[in-house]
């Protein structure tokens, strides 16, 4: 990740808070990418389960959903994040021609400036969206019966929509109760939606 220091007239505190805020945030991201990948591979999974009833096809739809959500998840945060790192970096150039202008400015503390790697960004993403789709593929991957392999689905997702909801609550500084519930109702309105679609389009032959 790219550093560089600038002079900055900003408070220890200030700075401390700051920095504390910005890795709150990349932990938050990380946990939403997890949910992400959670929520979008179970939904496929449960979709691909109600009208096959094969284990094969629910694990390959949910490996599928896996590698392309991830890819996708990759490359959204690689042009989003050097789109941010264009704008801090002629922002950055305008505050330095400002104090250079101002050479009578005092100078009181020296902050690193933290710029955002698009490449680190990617990686991150890729990789949170990864970890939340392994929890329905691990869940599944040791069951024959379809029946008992969607229940246990719902039931690991379950718990993993509830510590992600918590986790991203607390570091959001949000109310954690109301978060949680927010991930886990999301969550199962995901999957009770696609299962009922492809069961509705298995019955009636389409």
């Amino acid at each position: 990740m790219a550093e560089t220091r600038v002079t900055v007239n900003e408070p220890k505190e200030e700075e401390n808070e700051n920095k504390y805020v910005q890795r709150a945030q990349w932990l938050r991201a990380a946990v939403l990418g997890a949910n992400d990948g959670l929520v979008s591979t179970a939904s496929l999974m449960m979709g691909v389960g109600a009208v096959k009833h094969d284990a094969k096809a629910m694990m390959i739809s949910g490996f599928a959903g896996l590698v392309g959500g991830a890819f996708s998840m990759a490359i959204g945060e690689f042009v989003s994040v050097y789109s941010q790192l264009d704008i801090e970096l002629a922002n950055l150039k305008r505050v330095q021609g400002m104090m250079r202008e101002e050479e009578e400015m005092e100078r009181r503390d020296e902050e690193v400036v933290v710029l955002p790697n698009p490449v680190q960004a990617a990686v991150a993403s890729a990789v949170s969206f990864g970890v939340g789709a392994m929890v329905p593929l691990v869940g599944a991957g040791f069951i024959r019966r379809n029946e008992v392999r969607m229940v246990v689905v719902v039931v690991v997702v379950t718990v993993a929509l509830v510590v992600f909801g918590t986790v991203g609550a607390v570091l959001g500084r949000g109310p954690v109760v109301k978060g949680g519930l927010r991930v886990l109702i999301g969550g199962w309105l995901a999957m009770a939606s696609t299962f009922g679609l492809m069961k509705l389009f298995g019955t009636a032959g389409l």
